[in-house]
């Protein structure tokens, strides 16, 4: 049986991801820093998964020691791990740069930038004594370069780990583990809803651009597993929302609408 780790999986895309993996007949260990969301989300499985193929340990990948942790973990409870997936990440709030303080940008750089960085190392070199494995790092807006006010900062930590991927796939473009990148677009999850909005026109922009590209969890999850699971090749790239499909969208939505939330789900600052 084939064994995936995922990070930041107690709830949005990571829980996602892990649901997908059990259905394909892989075993799943679930990783978060709240004990009591991550007891949740096993729970969760658990009601339709055999607790055979499921796990939780917590992890926060600030911590090198954490990450480690979860990896004898995750090693010790199924023998191996094929696939190793950092998700963990955290959003920004809605804002521009000159208004954060100094714990919020911390926090994005240690847990998007570094949390990414150290796991990979550290999953590398695991994988390497093991003999076999792949690592996929979570990419998100700003990962192509695209700049947006009011999201710099969280893009700018995007930006990095597409950097920092493909700097690591060169240099281990001769090991037997499998290094590469997934994109899931823009996903309807806690993280992706959670900015709130100076005014009714900037929400207004917000609710039709999700309106357009936007998609579910569950759209989105099994296409990304289903690519993972299937490759054998070094550096590869998944990407859920590409060019071809937003030009499609966009003249789509000339014709007909899609409606996947609603103005009452978008948070205005003035109204909170």
């Amino acid at each position: 049986m084939k064994h995936a780790v995922i990070t930041g999986s107690s709830s949005g895309i990571g829980l996602g991801l892990a649901k997908e993996f059990l259905k394909k007949g892989f075993s799943v260990t679930i990783s978060g820093r709240n004990t009591e969301k991550l007891n949740h989300a096993a729970d969760k499985l658990l009601k339709e998964f055999s607790a055979e193929k499921v796990s939780k340990e917590n992890c926060d990948v600030r911590s090198s020691s954490d990450i480690e942790n979860l990896w004898n973990f995750a090693f010790e409870r199924f023998g191996k791990v094929d696939i190793w997936i950092n998700n963990a990440g955290v959003g920004q709030d809605f804002i521009y740069i000159k208004d954060f303080n100094e714990e919020s940008v911390n926090q994005l750089i240690d847990i998007n930038i570094k949390g990414v960085i150290n796991a990979s190392r550290i999953v590398f070199n695991e994988m390497k004594e093991q003999g076999f494995g792949a690592i996929y790092n979570m990419e998100g807006f700003g990962s192509d370069g695209r700049k947006m006010q009011k999201l710099s900062i969280y893009g700018t930590t995007k930006s990095a780990v597409r950097y920092f991927t493909q700097s690591f796939i060169k240099e281990t473009k001769n090991s037997s583990v499998i290094i590469g990148t997934v994109s899931p677009g823009m996903v309807l999850t806690d993280l992706y809803l959670k900015p709130s909005y100076e005014n009714e026109a900037e929400a207004k922009r917000f609710l039709n651009i999700t309106n357009i590209l936007a998609d579910k969890v569950e759209t989105v999850t099994p296409w990304l597993v289903s690519k993972m699971i299937s490759n054998t090749v070094h550096g590869k790239s998944f990407n859920w929302l590409n060019s071809s499909k937003v030009i499609f969208r966009f003249l789509s939505s000339l014709v007909r609408k899609r409606h996947l939330i609603s103005e009452s789900e978008i948070k205005i600052k003035q109204t909170i």
